[in-house]
């Protein structure tokens, strides 16, 4: 009970901050859902009938190619994934797939209703443009980083980013849950991460790895 209650407080904190009108249609019309780490919430290839969005914890999105995984980008708190807001616009399948990396609560809203709001409510036009741009921006940096960055600086950079999203210097993950997402080898990984540990950038511990 007190659980259910902490996840309707949050929703209740972000319901607070949009227009009462648009609010009344989401307490009718969207569902709520609390959902475990490591779930996969949508599925490549799948039809986009709720578009998520977000209300406590991260969802990773990514993308997937003759059986190897890259990660896209991190959907946070008062987000949502703009692909599949586009594949529930067009009522088109999806093209990537998404991974709960946190326990997550969720705002499902239905498609068929979002494709009539933001036609109503011109704020949610600025928040779907403004995801736009940000996912834009994860995107060039996942090319640059693909291109230019040596794997050593990718793989130190993700560990500094669920560093700051589990809020925790130490990070409980496989070599090659994050070779996954970096779409590349276990091993390779797990050289690299020798290679970060002799610079004294980490300290693979028993429970983890312990960004320095």
């Amino acid at each position: 009970m007190l659980a259910y209650n902490n996840r309707m407080k949050k929703i209740e904190e972000y319901l607070n901050h949009i227009p009462e009108e648009f609010r009344n249609e989401l307490i009718q019309f969207a569902v709520t859902s609390k959902i475990d780490k490591g779930s996969e919430i949508l599925r490549e290839g799948q039809y986009v009938k709720m578009i998520p969005l977000v209300i406590e914890g991260v969802v990773k999105v990514l993308t997937r190619k003759d059986e190897k995984e890259l990660l896209l980008y991190y959907i946070e708190s008062g987000e949502s994934c703009i692909m599949s807001f586009n594949a529930g616009f067009k009522n088109i399948p999806s093209k990537v797939f998404a991974v709960t990396e946190t326990d997550v609560v969720l705002l499902l809203m239905p498609a068929e209703k979002v494709n009539q709001w933001i036609k109503i409510y011109p704020f949610l036009n600025e928040l779907f443009y403004n995801l736009y741009d940000q996912r834009y921006d994860s995107l060039l940096d996942t090319i640059n980083q693909l291109l230019y960055s040596k794997l050593d600086q990718r793989l130190y950079e993700y560990l500094q980013e669920m560093s700051r999203q589990r809020n925790s210097k130490v990070i409980n993950i496989r070599h090659r849950e994050i070779a996954a997402d970096l779409g590349t080898a276990r091993e390779v990984i797990s050289r690299v991460m020798k290679k970060l540990e002799h610079e004294g950038k980490i300290h693979q511990i028993s429970g983890g790895i312990e960004i320095m």
